[in-house]
């Protein structure tokens, strides 16, 4: 085989080798469950790592706070509030278990592709 071949086939092993290990952070990011809240945790909202909102939990309490606009109101700002956090958890999970695949690709001298 020639130092070309050798090398090409070299290149492809790793290829699929990182395929394979970014299936399996997906899966894994994917099983993931990560958690926000807001307003001292009167509402808490529950993502995965791929930033589907799974649960949602609302304290009673906040629902006889005050006249039911302002408490509609208060509610939506504190349910995007919790799901804004919550989404950032799973960004940040999502980067911890990307990041040495990026970081790998990033060695194959791929502009645009290292982590961080």
């Amino acid at each position: 085989m020639s130092e070309a071949a050798s090398g090409m086939s070299g290149l492809l092993a790793h290829a699929q080798q990182m395929q394979e290990q970014l299936a399996q952070a997906r899966d894994a990011i994917a099983r993931t469950e990560v958690s926000g809240s807001a307003g001292g945790g009167l509402v808490t909202a529950r993502v995965t790592g791929a930033g589907e909102l799974v649960g949602l939990s609302i304290d009673p309490r906040v629902l006889h706070s005050g006249p039911p606009a302002e408490v509609a109101e208060a509610v939506a700002d504190l349910v995007l509030a919790a799901v804004r956090n919550a989404n950032q958890e799973a960004d940040a999970v999502r980067d911890e278990a990307m990041g040495p695949i990026a970081d790998s690709l990033g060695g194959l001298g791929l502009p645009g592709l290292t982590g961080g």
